[in-house]
């Protein structure tokens, strides 16, 4: 994990992997526009507002509302994901904020709406999972 990310609470190293590798296997699925990996790093039973402010209530309905998504309108988006915050908010849970930037399919930056989300993770029976986020795109600033 780099060393630029807030860490606020005693969070474990492992627990602190943990949380920022359900993050890189949610890039990795949006990245492989597969619905169905994207969807698997979410609880059954979550609340999830996407860039766009629909709520999506729980697993089913993430993979079936990004299927349409990645073949349609985010078929050529791609984005790196950075976590820039940890916040413990009580034991197994766990605030992430993460900066989304957009990137060529090569994984190089490009000049773009950026995004940032926050989600909540927490340590479930199948290990953790995103219960609870939103995503919120980021315009970028007007050139000077």
């Amino acid at each position: 994990m780099a060393n630029d990310v807030l860490v606020v609470g005693e969070i474990p190293p492992e627990t602190q992997a943990a949380v920022t590798g359900v993050v890189k296997a949610l890039e990795k699925a949006f990245n492989a526009k597969d619905p169905i990996a994207l969807s698997e790093q979410y609880a059954e039973e979550t609340s999830w507002s996407n860039a766009r402010g629909v709520r999506l209530d729980d697993r089913q309905a993430i993979a079936e509302s990004g299927a349409p998504a990645m073949k349609g309108f985010l078929r050529d988006s791609y984005a790196r994901y950075d976590v820039v915050k940890l916040l413990e908010v009580a034991p197994d849970v766990i605030a992430v904020n993460v900066r989304q930037a957009p990137t060529d399919s090569a994984g190089s930056p490009i000049q773009d709406t950026e995004g940032a989300a926050l989600y909540v993770i927490a340590r479930r029976g199948s290990g953790w999972k995103i219960v609870a986020g939103q995503n919120t795109p980021v315009e970028p600033a007007p050139a000077s």
